[in-house]
């Protein structure tokens, strides 16, 4: 009897799924590499990715999760059925806990992973982390192995939940704001003022009544390792940005933004932050949706 209750402890324990926090160090990632249902996924380019990375870690372009919508809007998210595919291809189940893993050489190499972060939560899969601080961070420890070379996944079947709340489009968004959410600017302080603009056809400014909080200040120095906690609630206090309650993160094309979404949704918390994947590149094409610009230039 108790090598029998013994068996189907062990048994249990090996079949419980591995859940992480949004956010692993690389002791964390080095102590799990040999678990069963752990993807190492690389955002590398294929270059820098054969030259080292991981052990086991398996490579995707960042293209592949994004693309331009028949209207014309750029990276948006890749329809779900292709990026099904795109997934399983990679060795990716339901099962399987994700650890999204760039190069860490800045704020805007980690807001790779915050997209492909928050892609893996619209399609319903909650087993995903980032390396805070990327593959820097974890080579500098000089105490882990890297590999070089390509690793050839072997397929598995992945089925997307869809969480259609993960994705308002502009629609949503206007309702949203005129219903009392707060729009959150994290593209530059030039782009929300309305300095800078977009394309030819997109107008400079922000949304209505939009703070900035560039996404760049929410990691240390603009680099690849993520604020504390403390810092990032000193930071959201300094911005004017509250850390409950109904937001909307944009920038140009929804990359930058994914960062402050993760931010706000992930770290501290706040389950009403909503990324606006279309965001200005979208909006600003659009006159019937309302934009502000604080300093009236001449385009």
């Amino acid at each position: 009897m108790k090598i029998r209750l013994l068996t189907g402890l062990l048994l249990a324990f090996t079949l419980t799924p591995l859940f992480a926090t949004p956010l692993v160090d690389a002791e964390w990632l080095n102590a799990h590499l040999k678990d069963e249902n752990l993807v190492v996924l690389d955002l590398q380019d294929r270059n820098s990715y054969q030259r080292y990375h991981v052990p086991g870690a398996v490579n995707s372009n960042y293209g592949d999760w994004r693309q331009t919508s028949p209207k014309g809007t750029p990276q948006l998210m890749t329809p779900p059925a292709r990026l099904e595919q795109l997934i399983g291809s990679l060795g990716i189940d339901n099962d399987s806990q994700v650890v999204l893993v760039v190069m860490g050489s800045g704020a805007g190499d980690m807001a790779s992973a915050t997209r492909i972060y928050w892609t893996f939560k619209a399609l319903g899969h909650d087993q995903v982390s980032i390396l805070d601080g990327g593959l820097i961070n974890y080579a500098n420890k000089r105490v882990y192995p890297l590999q070089k070379g390509l690793n050839q996944p072997k397929p598995k079947a992945f089925k997307a939940k869809l969480r259609t709340a993960f994705r308002p489009d502009s629609q949503t968004v206007k309702a949203a704001l005129e219903n009392g959410a707060l729009a959150v600017d994290n593209r530059s302080r030039a782009e929300y003022l309305g300095i800078y603009r977009g394309g030819d056809k997109e107008r400079p400014g922000s949304l209505p009544q939009a703070v900035h909080l560039a996404y760049d200040w929410l990691t240390v120095n603009g680099g690849g390792q993520f604020q504390s906690l403390d810092n990032l609630k000193k930071i959201y206090a300094a911005a004017g940005v509250p850390l409950q309650g109904k937001q909307i993160n944009y920038c140009h094309t929804g990359h930058r933004a994914a960062l402050g979404w993760f931010v706000s949704h992930e770290l501290l918390g706040n389950e009403e932050a909503q990324l606006y994947d279309g965001s200005t590149a979208e909006w600003a094409k659009d006159a019937n949706l309302p934009m502000e610009q604080k300093v009236q230039l001449e385009f």
